[in-house]
């Protein structure tokens, strides 16, 4: 069975993914902080007879989530498939104005360097298979800057950039990286005004994305 490992499961689009990608025949590495909330995921895959497994990590703590990681391919015997989405955390938001050194350097450890740390974790065993996938997932920020994230946006920006040149060098090596932008409110209680979908929805797109391998950036838009 191919296997995608999900950095940041949680209730909503991470579940929606291991439920896109289960349904497909993939078993399932969910990496969170939280224990008690991978143990409940685990129970809701299994109701679909998704095969799935928690391993619990904090994406600041890097040998922690190499080590979960690791923990996920001795499980399963390999990860075919990376997405990294860490959910929404209590790390200080800053308009541009307000960024600072220090409330920049933590979304950019949160955001770019536990993606890098993730996929160095799995790169080398899908360079060696020459086959892989690696999504990473931002706020539509991240191309379109909205001066309420300043310094989430800048450090989700340098994700995506990372991401985007990651593809490039992986052209022709059988292994995929691409970015995805989600660029809506994700589920019900929706501000008046603002772009919607539902998480299922946007894990469809996910899996054509996988499928198709033919971009390496896709913005949700609705």
């Amino acid at each position: 069975m191919p296997t995608i490992a999900i950095v940041g499961a949680g209730p909503g689009m991470g579940l929606s993914i291991a439920h896109t990608f289960g349904s497909r025949g993939f078993d399932v590495a969910l990496i969170a902080r939280n224990k008690e909330k991978l143990d409940g995921l685990v129970a809701r895959l299994s109701e679909r007879n998704i095969t799935s497994a928690g391993f619990s990590a904090d994406v600041m703590d890097r040998p922690a989530l190499t080590g979960a990681l690791e923990a996920a391919v001795e499980r399963f015997g390999g990860i075919d498939v990376l997405e990294y989405s860490p959910a929404t955390r209590d790390i200080e938001i800053a308009g541009p104005l307000e960024v600072t050194p220090e409330n920049l350097q933590s979304q950019v450890e949160y955001n770019l360097y536990g993606a890098v740390t993730a996929a160095n974790a799995v790169l080398p065993a899908m360079l060696a298979a020459r086959a892989g996938a690696l999504l990473f997932t931002t706020g539509g920020g991240s191309v379109t800057p909205n001066p309420m994230f300043g310094n989430v946006n800048a450090a989700q920006a340098a994700l995506r950039n990372w991401a985007l040149n990651l593809n490039n060098v992986l052209t022709g090596k059988g292994v995929f990286a691409a970015h995805v932008a989600i660029n809506v409110w994700i589920g019900a209680s929706v501000p008046e005004g603002f772009p919607s979908a539902e998480p299922d929805a946007i894990a469809a797109r996910y899996w054509d994305l996988y499928e198709r391998r033919d971009q390496a950036e896709l913005v949700v838009t609705g």
